[in-house]
């Protein structure tokens, strides 16, 4: 029996009788074979062929950058953002420029009224050059250079309005020579008001201390040159053309 069961073999072995070996689907393409779905497996370890030109337009405007013009939109608010940030840089400068000035002026008046109150006022005048030029001490009740003393409350309200025009104006100064010219105003304006509301004979009715007495003129002070040379200076710049702001125009 054992020799019979080897020559016949069992029919658990592959190639026992009645069982036909298995035979590989023939409807499968060429290539899907068993060798093919090996290289397939090992393929698939390795990057994949380059996409569609319709997947390479999709990632080009993903995450890797905007297009040309997202870009110029992106950049467009950052220069304009920098410009702006530039102008009212340049603004707040032409600001302090002003206040600088009108500083320099009120200071240099008030100190030097306050000299000339205590050492000259009540003694005889000081003769700088000659009679050319003399210094002496004069209440002035009216306007700059002696003029309308019976308009006292006017002048008061006039510098009181002048100071609010120019700090109002301040906003849009973009200028350097305007930003003089405004600041020698202010503070010229500030030192006759300090005048005309603390000194007497009241409030809002105070007479301005002037001492600057050139020959065959009337007698000032530096507060009075201050607004005269701010006026000059805006007269001159309005002529060229030149607004507050910085532009430039031609009539």
């Amino acid at each position: 029996m054992a020799e019979a069961e080897r020559i016949i073999g069992t029919p658990d072995t592959p190639g026992a009788a009645g069982a036909d070996p298995e035979q590989p689907d023939r409807s499968a393409a060429p290539g899907e074979g068993p060798d093919a779905e090996g290289a397939r497996g090992a393929g698939a370890a390795q990057p994949g062929p380059a996409a569609a030109p319709g997947a390479d337009a999709d990632s080009s405007s993903g995450p890797s950058g905007p297009s040309g013009d997202d870009a110029g939109s992106t950049a467009d608010p950052g220069s304009e953002g920098s410009s702006g940030e530039a102008g009212q840089t340049r603004g707040r400068r032409r600001i302090a420029v002003l206040f600088t000035v009108a500083t320099l002026a009120y200071a240099l008046d008030l100190i030097s009224k306050l000299i000339v109150v205590a050492k000259l006022e009540h003694h005889e005048p000081i003769e700088i050059i000659g009679d050319w030029l003399r210094f002496e001490a004069i209440r002035n009740a009216g306007a700059a250079f002696g003029f309308g003393e019976a308009f006292t409350i006017i002048f008061t309200v006039i510098a009181a309005a002048v100071i609010v025009v120019i700090a109002r104006l301040a906003r849009k100064l973009y200028s350097l020579p305007w930003a003089i010219a405004l600041g020698l105003l202010l503070g010229g304006a500030l030192g006759n008001l300090t005048d005309r509301i603390f000194r007497s004979p009241g409030v809002f009715e105070g007479a301005v201390v002037d001492f600057i007495a050139p020959k065959h003129f009337a007698v000032f002070n530096l507060a009075d040159s201050a607004i005269v040379c701010g006026g000059i200076l805006i007269v001159l710049l309005s002529f060229r053309g030149l607004d507050p702001d910085g532009t430039v125009h031609k009539d």
